[in-house]
């Protein structure tokens, strides 16, 4: 089974980085995320922030285990600008991210090469400029019980110093007694003992929240 249950991103938005090469200014952006629906609502505050510049190329990764990027040239020649802002996320091994260079033309091409070093090198300096973080990957389980057993749910919570998300009581619709059920993660790497522990309870029913 495979354990590794840590990854690394950044914490928050950075601040505008700058990298101006014959003329044209390039300024670098890097966003936390955590699904591919933030990444069109950053881009268009963007192009409302910068509505003159040409081109607001950019590339994001999310995921851990399952990793997904995409990667986006905005009218630049093909992989001169998503790729190399793409490939400054693999180097510095984060995911969960977007990274956005936006670019003001100068009035001088600067050729295929040139392109690729202007998107790489702002890419660099932005992410250089971010607070990079480490977290974990965790699994979700929802626990159900009747209400007798509330302490001894809360006990393993307790101990195994598990982080509950959510928790309720209802009425069972044939009974009419109150029942338990508690939303809890844990890191991946505990995931199995995690469950094992309240399966053995018969009056605890646990089960994983995909």
């Amino acid at each position: 089974m495979n354990t590794q249950d840590t990854y690394k991103t950044i914490d928050r938005a950075t601040e505008e980085i700058l990298f101006k090469e014959k003329g044209s200014k390039f300024l670098g952006y890097a966003y936390p995320i955590r699904c591919e629906e933030e990444v069109k609502p950053l881009i268009e505050t963007l192009r409302k922030v910068h509505p003159n510049a040409r081109h607001h190329c950019y590339a994001f990764q999310i995921g851990a285990e399952k990793i997904y990027y995409r990667t986006n040239d905005d009218g630049e020649p093909n992989n001169t600008a998503g790729t190399p802002i793409y490939g400054q996320i693999q180097s510095f091994g984060l995911t969960n991210i977007l990274v956005v260079v936006v670019r003001y033309f100068g009035g001088t091409k600067l050729g295929v090469g040139g392109l690729i070093a202007a998107y790489k090198t702002t890419a660099q300096a932005t992410l250089d400029s971010c607070n990079i973080i480490e977290k974990t990957v965790d699994v979700s389980f929802l626990i159900s019980f009747d209400y007798q057993n509330m302490n001894k749910a809360m006990r393993i919570i307790k101990e195994k110093k598990l982080e509950i998300v959510h928790q309720q009581m209802e009425i069972h619709p044939e009974s009419e007694l109150p029942i338990g059920k508690i939303e809890f993660k844990t890191r991946k790497k505990n995931a199995e003992i995690i469950f094992d522990i309240f399966n053995s309870h018969h009056e605890i029913n646990i089960q994983i929240i995909e």
